[in-house]
Order: structure tokens, then sequence, then C-alpha cells
């Protein structure tokens, strides 16, 4: 067996995308240079300097818990699992990135996990089919001891919080419950004592206690910040408190604006607290439910304040006013971290997105942004590699390779598209969506160019487009195939091929643009003369094909399904030649073939992504990573990296394993540069008239047509379709074939007040901020 191949592990590349449900997801490192946080099955460790991303892996499933120690010695994490097993938890060494110690304690669920300050120990806390709370010896790597994290008068816990100058205590907290543990280590026991909040109920979202253990701060989800004194001993050897915490009071904001002159007393955080950050000076970050952001500072409390309160309102609130907002900002959703770097504030997102925050002026910057849903379909532009598109629920986006940035958002509310593709020429975005139309954008500002409406009834499930760009293939969920004749302007359908019994769920055209495959849910793939559309031969198989594709020669076909196998087969007449098992347990969702033919990528529903020999049929690689179901795997065209996504909305870019023998696409020149500017020798006078007459040429020369290859790496548009590109999204009338330039969608402008921006801008110069960014 000289011959026989090992299989490797297949080297991820890096990560798009931020995992924002977590609580306190987003750390940054005590080195104050990368950010450590979760995606999928690993933990992603960003340097902010040098944009460089590290892997943390070891996890089988979606990551629940993470922390780092004070020292940044140690990373821990935890994760969910099937119901009925228990969820493993693993502490790393940050440097090196190896595993030092994995165990298993929690059924189920990790709701939360932290390091003790003298880092000797980890607690964790289990989440709702667990209900306990286990401290971890990392010395010894071996539990120390455990207890129920729950009573009999109270909901569940879901907080962690450890002390900053003791390590043997923590704080549990949760829905109607503050419980403050003590550790003891020759007895290997914890004893708790409860907070008692009289007849106040309160479901705390989020905990922070000052540098001094004096005090806890608790973020609730009836938006007041509960602040509770924690009777510690001013001498740090004593760990164990004088009395039980005690509740101080519950504040929220004075009112202000129109509030402050109704009989409202005190302004609470809609949708709760759900994230605090304390600073040193002694404001705090507050991040609330609804994406609100602010810098508050405690105001002394008048001693006139409870007569006050029983004067304006007939109920007595519990309530007090006492934080004054110093600065604010908006993220448009859930806030679930917040960390301070220098000047900058980080927060994180429910939605996955990552935003800066400037302390100076509250200015945001959407930093790290990926998919909260099922991504459907992933598109290469042909010959150009930097950058692909993605489709998943309400919006198509472009993404950058070589940033990891998001470049462009195309939002459609409420339709899920199910297929993105680019023209051949780079200059047009086709999508379909699961209402029955084809829309078509334009690459670089997200402009709708036109729209095919009604292709199918029961919505488009699949699309191609031949290299010349004039014919368009589309598949439907009720089995059609229809041939549309396109151009720059709009579609006109030239053929309906009905063949299929069920939806159609991939589409491929030969390279020659003579003949197409389709693969369709009914166990069938059809091979279609698409110049006399008629059918040219058909394959069967005891399977729901769910991808098919041509060789790059064009002699042979493969494709994928519900049976595990791989199916190669004859062009000419659809005749089976082998089939190979391509997974050992799970359907394959998705094949690619490298550009050279000699490799295949699958992607499948064991969350694996693999690399095969086409012609010995066997794997060289496999990635493992994804926390959801692999729906999408491509090549790139120059052949030296694989991009998978996954039902969880992630994105990985794994390091193609093999070196590409193709020639990389040649350099070409951008459609933004000028020609030879004129003669530069001559008089004044006759450089000026030169000047003149190219501007005057400008006026009456059409617009530039707009390619993908030359878009941006720094830009951010959400599809503007108006007279100016910025930071918008179009609005597109799905009942029209086309649009106009006097459409516009409403805009989501992130500049500041003050400045004189132009993203909002109509053709008029006059702008309007508005909230939200949406096509219809």
């Amino acid at each position: 067996m000289e011959n026989e191949i090992v299989v490797q592990d297949l080297e991820l590349q890096s990560l798009i995308g931020f995992d924002g449900n977590p609580l306190n997801g987003l750390i940054l490192h005590p080195d104050g240079v990368h950010l450590v946080y979760p995606l999928g099955t690993n933990i992603t460790a960003y340097n902010w300097s040098t944009k460089v991303q590290r892997f943390f892996e070891g996890h089988t499933n979606v990551i629940s818990a993470v922390t780092v120690s004070k020292t940044g010695k140690y990373v821990g994490s935890g994760q969910v699992n099937y119901m009925g097993f228990r969820s493993p938890i693993i502490i790393w060494d940050f440097k090196t990135g190896q595993i030092i110690t994995k165990y298993e304690s929690h059924k189920v669920r990790v709701e939360s996990v932290a390091f003790s300050c003298c880092e000797n120990f980890l607690t964790s806390l289990g989440g709702l089919d667990d209900g306990s709370v286990i401290v971890y010896d990392i010395e010894k790597k071996e539990v120390l001891c455990g207890s129920s994290s729950v009573k009999s008068t109270a909901g569940y816990t879901t907080v962690l919080k450890p002390v900053h100058l003791r390590g043997e205590c923590f704080i549990v907290a949760g829905d109607n419950i503050l419980r403050l543990w003590t550790l003891n280590k020759e007895q290997r026991n914890i004893q708790g004592l409860d907070a008692s909040f009289a007849k106040i109920k309160r479901k705390i979202l989020c905990t922070e206690i000052d540098h001094m253990d004096e005090y806890a701060y608790c973020g609730t989800s009836t938006g007041d910040v509960m602040k509770i004194k924690l009777n510690f001993s001013p001498d740090t050897a004593v760990v164990t408190p004088s009395n039980s915490p005690t509740l101080v009071g519950c504040f929220a904001k004075h009112p202000t604006g129109k509030r402050r002159s109704s009989a409202v007393t005190v302004e609470l955080y809609s949708k709760g607290i759900t994230s605090l950050y304390l600073i040193p000076d002694g404001t705090m970050i507050v991040g609330s439910g609804d994406g609100v952001v602010e810098l508050v500072k405690q105001k002394l409390r008048s001693g006139n304040t409870k007569n006050r309160c029983k004067v304006q309102t007939r109920l007595a609130t519990p309530t007090h006013p006492l934080l004054v907002a110093l600065k604010s900002a908006n993220v448009d959703s859930s806030v679930t971290s917040v960390q301070l770097m220098k000047n900058v504030i980080l927060v994180g997102t429910n939605n996955c997105e990552l935003f800066t925050i400037r302390s100076e002026d509250f200015e945001v910057t959407c930093l790290f942004t990926c998919h909260t849903s099922v991504v459907y379909d992933l598109a290469f532009p042909h010959n150009y590699s930097k950058v692909f598109a993605t489709a998943s629920k309400n919006d198509v986006r472009v993404w950058s390779v070589d940033t990891l940035q998001e470049l462009l958002r195309i939002t459609v509310w409420n339709f899920t598209c199910s297929g993105v593709l680019f023209s051949f020429d780079g200059s047009q975005i086709v999508t379909s969506w699961n209402d029955g139309n084809i829309r078509i954008f334009t690459p670089e500002t997200g402009r709708l160019l036109y729209a095919i409406n009604n292709c199918h009834n029961k919505g488009v499930s699949a699309i191609a487009m031949s290299k010349d760009g004039k014919k368009l293939l589309s598949g439907g969920g009720e089995g059609q195939v229809r041939v549309w004749q396109v151009d720059q302007m709009n579609g006109t359908l030239q053929a309906v091929l009905k063949e299929h019994k069920g939806p159609v769920s991939s589409i491929d055209v030969h390279q020659l643009g003579h003949e197409a495959i389709t693969a369709s849910a009914d166990g069938t793939c059809v091979v279609w003369d698409i110049v006399r559309f008629t059918r040219l031969s058909i394959m069967f198989s005891s399977t729901i094909f769910t991808s098919a594709k041509y060789h790059p020669n064009g002699a042979q076909l493969l494709t994928c399904g519900t049976n595990r196998y791989i199916g190669f087969w004859e062009a000419l007449d659809g005749s089976l030649i082998r089939e190979i098992e391509g997974s050992s347990a799970s359907a394959l969702n998705s094949l690619d073939v490298t550009p050279n033919g000699k490799y295949i990528v699958t992607g499948s529903s064991d969350q694996m992504v693999k690399v095969w020999l086409y012609n010995e049929g066997v794997p060289t690689h496999v990635g493992v990573g994804h926390a959801g179901v692999v729906t999408n795997v491509k090549v790139s065209p120059d052949g030296r990296f694989v991009v998978s996504t996954s039902a969880d909305g992630g994105i990985f870019l794994w390091r193609f394993p093999h070196a590409a023998d193709i020639a990389p696409p040649g350099s070409r020149c951008s459609v933004n540069s000028g020609g030879c500017s004129s003669s530069a020798s001559g008089s004044p006078r006759e450089q000026q008239v030169d000047r003149s007459r190219e501007l005057s040429l400008k006026k009456t020369l059409p617009a530039r047509k707009e390619n993908i290859k030359v878009i941006s790496k720094a830009q951010k548009v959400r599809a503007s379709d108006g007279p100016t590109a910025g930071r918008a999204t179009s609005s597109v009338d799905g009942n029209v074939n086309s649009t106009t330039a006097t459409d516009r969608g409403s805009i989501k402008c992130l500049c500041r007040r003050e400045s004189t921006c132009t993203c909002c801008a109509d053709a008029s110069g006059n702008t309007d901020r508005k909230s939200t960014s949406s096509v219809q």
C-alpha cells in the first residue's frame, strides 16, 4: 500500500462573521490587541492591528459561552449538545492554542463560564435542563464541587460573574434571584447567600461588579439597573461576606424632552438592559434590547425625590431616577456584549453584527456582519476571486475576500433569495426569489436594473446563465425549467421545458452554451438542448438530487444527493460511469469542481467539507468547523481557496490544499481609469480648450457601466438605486419590469448629525435620514 492516501485536515484560512448570541460573547483580551469571539464551532482570536485571525478548534456544536482569564492566559468555552447528552467545556492556552483540559459536567447546554480572578478555578453554569453550577480546578484537572443554581421561589439562572479580589467568590443571577457563592476548597463545597429583593420582582439579564467588590450592578428586563451591596469585608483575605447581599435600589434614567413635563418620573430602557460595562471614572455604558448604547453617569439623589414621586403618580414605582445619559447611539438590534478598547467602544448584537463606537462623539461604524439564517446560494464572478456573493433570507450580500468585509447588501424584506449569480462580464447580479420573480441588480451600487415577474408559480428555486449573457435558465418549485432571452433592460420567455415532477434544485450550463443540465428532487437529472429546446438525455436514481455539474472538459457530469453518493455520468448519453460514497451517514448538499478538473469539493449535512481526487475518487482533506449543515461549497476561480456556507449563516474560507496549475486571470484595466490625456505640450490656452472639450464630452456620454471587478474594497453600500450611491438600500417594486432613477428606498445613514454627508441626498440635494434600509 505504498500509494495509500492519508486523509488530512483542511486548513481554515479565515471566517466571515461574528456570533453575537452568547451573552458577553465578545471579549477584549487583556493584551488590548486581540478580540475573542465565537463563530460556529470555532473561537476566533482577531488581531486588531494585523487583521489576522487565529482559531481555537475542538467543539462539536454551537458555542454558547466563552470567557478569557484575567491575565489572558486561558480561554474557556462551553457548547450546546443534543438532548440527553452532556455538553463539553474546553480550556485552551491562548498563546499556543492547545487544549489544556476538556470535561463534561452539564446536560444539554452550558449557559455561562467564568475564570476566577486567581485563575485557579473555572466556574460553569448549566442551562435550563441542567440547573447546576460547577467549580473546576484547573491545576488538578478535576471537578471540585457543584450545587443547584436555582431555588423553588425563583426562575432559572443565566448570569455568572466572578468577583475581582476574591478568587473563591462568584455571583449567579437570573429570574428573581441573585446568589453570592463562596468556595471552600478544603471541604470541597460551595455555600450561597441569597440577596433579598423584598416585594420587587426582576429578571436579571447581565451583571457587573465594581473593582473594589463593593457593589454589583444588574441590568434587568424591566429596563432599570439594580444596585446591590455585596457586604464584603474591607480585608480581601476575608472571603465570606458579613451579611447577605442587600438591595440598594432600582435606578433608571431621568426623563428627557417631552417626558420631563409629563407625569413620567423615570425613563426605563426599552426591551430591558442586556449589557453593562463599568468605567473606572464612575460612568457606565448601558446596552439595551432595542439597540440603544448610552454612556451614563450617576446623579446624586435629592431628598424630596420620594415625595415628588408620590405626588405625580398614583402607584408608587420602585424605580428611581438616578442615571443621566451623556452620549447615545443606536445599533438597531439587541446588544449582547460591550467592551472598551482605548477610545473605542466595541458592541456586539444578537443580529450577529459587531460595531465600533468612538467614545468622543459616539459615531457608529459596522466592523463585522454575517448572515443570521440559512445561506441558500454562493457565487463567484467569472475569473475573479476577490469577491463573492451569498443569498439568504431577506438579502443578497457581496463580500471581499481580502478584507472579509461586506461590500454590498441588497435587501428585499419578507422574501428569501434562493439563487444568485454574476453575469459573465460582471456587469449584473442576477437573483431569484421565492415570490416567483427574478431581479437583476448592478454589482457596485445594488441598483435594480429590471425584474422578470411571475417566472414560476411556486417560487424560483434555481438559476443559471450562459456565458454570452443572452440566455437565462430558471427552475421552479413546480418542476418547470424556463429559458429567457435577456438583455440589459428586460427578459423575454423563449421556452418552457416540462419534464421534472419535483422542485428543480440545481442548473448548470455547458461552457459552450448549447446545453444545460438540471437536477430535481424527483430523482431525475435532465440534459437539455437549449438551442432547440429539447431533451437530450435523462438520468434516474433513488435519491433527491441536490446538485449537478459539468466537468470542465464537458465530457462528464457529476451529481450528488441524499443517497450520500457522488455520481459520475457520461454527458453524451447520460449513462452511469461510477458512484463513490461521499459521506458515511449524511446527505451531500453541494458539489463543485476545480477549474483544472482534477479535484472535487463536497459539502454535506454532517457539517464537513471534503476535497476529493477526481480520477481516483478518494478524499484527501476534510474540513470540520461548521456548526450547521453545509449548504454550499465553491472553489475560487484561481483555485487557491474554497468557500463554504452553512445553515447557521457562517461563511468559512478554507485554504485549498493542492497547488493550482491554472494561469491566474490576467490583469484588467479599470473602467474608471481615464484614457490618455491630451497633448501635454502647447500653450495654456490650448490646454484649457482641451479640458473644456473633455468636460463637455463627459456630460454627453452615458453613465459608466458598473462591473464587479472594479468594486472598491473599502465601500459599504446597502443597495442604492437613486442618483447617488451611499450607505443605502434601494426600494424595489415587484410589480414593475424596471425602475427609474426616481425610485428611492429608505436610507440607513450612520454619519454624524452635524456632518454634511450626501449618503441620503436626493437629486435636489436635500437629505433625509431614515432609520431602516429596505427593498420592497
